[in-house]
């Protein structure tokens, strides 16, 4: 990967709605080596997908909550099971397993307080091996979706 390419993310990141011809023209290249360059950082996977960056707010979602997550068992098969079941909750924005206590952090996005309570007694502590689950709602997003930097 070299300057022109990170030249190509960075302007993706910031809209990923360029056409090929606005986004050889923002970076200094003629269309076709843009178009080159744009499918080798697609199949690479440096560009895993497009899409919108939608506003939950907007959308009526606007209770988000922290989970932390402690697991009584840490062997493969509880692990996999865990978090394929945590993939497949709609309301799991985020999951990210940690280093130390606690095991995983869930960030869970909602209508309001009222479904997240039933989310959490419904599915959250039905999940397999989780012995405690600690939250938090979330007061203000600070910084959201930054820019890697490239």
């Amino acid at each position: 990967m070299d300057g022109l390419d990170r030249k190509i993310l960075a302007e993706l990141q910031n809209d990923g709605r360029l056409t090929v011809t606005e986004l050889a023209e923002r970076v200094g290249l003629s269309v076709s080596p843009c178009h080159r360059r744009l499918r080798a950082l697609e199949q690479s996977g440096a560009i895993r997908a497009y899409r919108a960056h939608l506003d939950a707010t907007v959308l009526g979602l606007t209770f988000e909550a922290l989970v932390f997550v402690t697991m009584s068992r840490a062997d493969r098969g509880t692990v996999a099971e865990f978090e394929a079941a945590v993939a497949a909750i709609p309301q799991v924005q985020q999951a990210q397993r940690l280093f130390g206590e606690p095991d995983y952090l869930l960030r869970i996005i909602t209508r309001d307080l009222t479904a997240f309570q039933k989310l959490y007694d419904e599915q959250l502590a039905t999940l397999p091996g989780v012995q405690v689950l600690r939250s938090t709602m979330v007061m203000k997003t600070i910084v959201e979706n930054q820019p890697l930097q490239v």
